[in-house]
């Protein structure tokens, strides 16, 4: 005989609570290896290729693409051949074994042995994985186990196959009470392995659980499913109860206008949070100045162009030498570093509870990029202690990171200051919100050719507007204005980084 097993979706990290489904890689029927890939999930951080620790025949799948499972869910259910695995006395049939399910989310019964979860931590025959994530492997010692919660019949957690179920047939007389037997099976998993079978049921809006096996331990075969068929067909001919009189249904409104709901799970979810949390609990200001980039420019140029840039495999990214290219983005972040270093004030954030600015040793850089999946922060981790081309080569392999959704949650967590260009869009300015727990960012704007006054004359240079936004808590405007008047003296005239270099 065969056990069903209950893959829930495991702990991904990082305190995620949920994550939604973008894409299952197997099906209802589908025979799976431990350690075999089923579904790819979309945290609050990451895509992940979640694995199932069990290997077996798939009964059912929980949740379909686009929907949100919260941690600890069912994902799906595996049926477990006899010869891989042992099923835990006392549950299922009289005999101890439990017999396959049809995929519905039943743990009930007392045992709460039936439909075991990942946290398991026990592979089908023993196979230790070597795909483990937190919160479940079935190479690790076995956890705490989660004591199940009976479930009502046609629970919370429905098998996103399976179609709805129907009302029961009305029955023409009371009959006996149910025993407390037949009550506990109902509440159990139900003895169903051949997807023919519940495909017919699903085809035919049959519950399951409604059906006597006929089979050994009580398996529900094809000819049980069309017995129970043939026999709701003929009582619903026979004792078909009158229509009820009802009052007419009032007309629905029109709709005037045809509306797109887009839930907010997911990644979006967690962004939205975020900005709303720091709307809400920071007291945020903001001051910008126009900067002249001429000679920030023409500083660019020279740096890139000194050994000759392509090289003999004419690679854009890097000079003849090999060294890496400078991006404007790692002067601004250079600039950034420096100007934090003489303003340590701003690298900080606020411990609300204790009442207290935390200020930070180590500057961590995060820089706002537009990806597919929409608006992400990498972090460059110790911004403070790499030079001009050391930024540069951290910032296109995050940028690239970041194109290909490879971002982990570690790439994009513990940022202390954020440098935002949304110059790339074609703006000039913008009053950004503070990328929460930080207390300030730094947004540059595109660099246009404008007329300006320079060195008493009339001409046409390379203008950047800066804003900066600040939290209020940790330092006064005058603090603020002087971080700001820095970056720029250093935007208009980059000789001013040599003291710091």
């Amino acid at each position: 005989m065969a056990s069903v097993r209950e893959f829930t979706l495991p702990d991904l990290g990082e305190g995620l609570t949920e994550a939604t489904v973008v894409r299952w890689l197997v099906t209802v029927g589908d025979v799976v290896a431990v350690d075999q890939s089923v579904v790819e999930v979309e945290t609050a951080k990451a895509l992940v290729d979640v694995p199932c620790p069990y290997g077996g025949v798939v009964t059912a799948r929980y949740g379909a693409e686009g929907a949100e499972i919260p941690v600890g869910a069912p994902l799906l259910t595996v049926a477990v051949g006899a010869s891989q695995e042992s099923p835990p006395g006392g549950a299922g049939s009289a005999n101890g074994h439990v017999p396959a399910a049809d995929g519905t989310a039943g743990t009930g019964g007392t045992s709460g042995t039936s439909g075991a979860g990942a946290a398991d931590g026990e592979a089908a025959g023993g196979e230790s994985s070597g795909n483990v994530l937190v919160g479940y492997g079935t190479g690790a010692p076995a956890g705490r186990r989660r004591r199940a919660r009976p479930r009502p019949v046609g629970g919370s957690a429905v098998p996103e196959e399976r179609a709805p179920r129907t009302a029961p047939v009305p029955a023409a007389s009371p009959g006996p009470q149910t025993s407390a037997p037949e009550a506990s099976a109902q509440r159990g998993p139900v003895a169903v392995i051949s997807p023919l079978v519940r495909r017919i049921a699903r085809e035919h809006d049959l519950d399951l659980r409604a059906v006597s096996g006929s089979g050994p331990d009580g398996l529900i075969l094809r000819a049980d499913v069309e017995r129970t068929l043939r026999s709701r067909t003929e009582t619903a001919g026979t004792t078909a109860p009158a229509a009820p009189a009802t009052a007419p249904a009032a007309p629905s409104a029109p709709e005037t206008a045809t509306a797109t709901r887009i839930p907010l799970t997911g990644f979006r979810g967690t962004v939205a949070d975020k900005l709303s949390r720091s709307r809400r609990e920071i007291p945020d200001a903001t001051c910008w100045v126009d900067a002249d980039a001429t000679e920030l420019l023409a500083a660019r140029r020279t740096m890139n162009s000194a050994t000759g840039v392509g090289g003999p495999s004419g690679s854009p990214g890097a000079t003849a030498e090999g060294a890496p290219r400078i991006s404007l983005l790692a002067l601004l972040a250079r600039i950034c570093t420096a100007a934090l270093a003489r303003f340590p004030d701003l690298n900080a954030s606020v411990d609300t509870d204790a009442r207290e600015v935390v200020r930070h040793s180590e500057v961590h850089l995060g820089f706002a990029a537009q990806t597919p999946r929409g608006l992400v922060v990498p972090v460059v981790r110790g911004a403070h202690a790499l030079d001009t081309a050391g930024l540069s080569q951290e910032l296109a392999r995050l940028t690239e990171r970041a194109r290909t959704g490879e971002l982990t949650p570690a790439d994009m967590t513990g940022g202390t200051f954020t440098l935002n260009n949304y110059g790339v869009f074609g703006v000039d300015g913008s009053t950004p919100i503070i990328n929460h727990p930080e207390a300030a960012m730094l947004g540059v704007g595109r660099i246009t050719e404008k007329p300006w006054v320079h060195e008493g004359q009339l001409a046409v240079r390379s203008v950047v507007q800066l804003s900066f936004t600040f939290d209020h808590r940790v330092c006064d405007g005058g603090t603020a204005g002087g971080f700001l008047r820095h970056v720029a003296d250093c935007v208009e005239q980059p000789a001013v980084l040599l003291r710091t270099l």
